[in-house]
């Protein structure tokens, strides 16, 4: 029984190894989920800075695409 997975299913298992993987860090390493909180909360007062890179990124991707 020889049964190839399709794309969707193959992303999908992609991403979850990769949450399963970022879970399994964070538990070794708790320290690093400490940053992630902080980095969290401070994010809170720096929003219009993400939104900002990310509109950025969205101009240097759609000006680099061929029309």
């Amino acid at each position: 029984m020889n049964r190839r997975l399709d794309p969707r299913q193959r992303a999908l298992i992609r991403f979850l190894l990769l949450i399963g993987f970022a879970a399994l860090l964070f538990f070794l390493f708790p320290v690093s989920l400490a940053f992630l909180e902080t980095a969290a909360r401070n994010l809170r007062y720096l929003w219009w800075l993400i939104l900002l890179l990310a509109l950025g990124f969205w101009l240097v991707w759609s000006g680099t695409r061929k029309p």
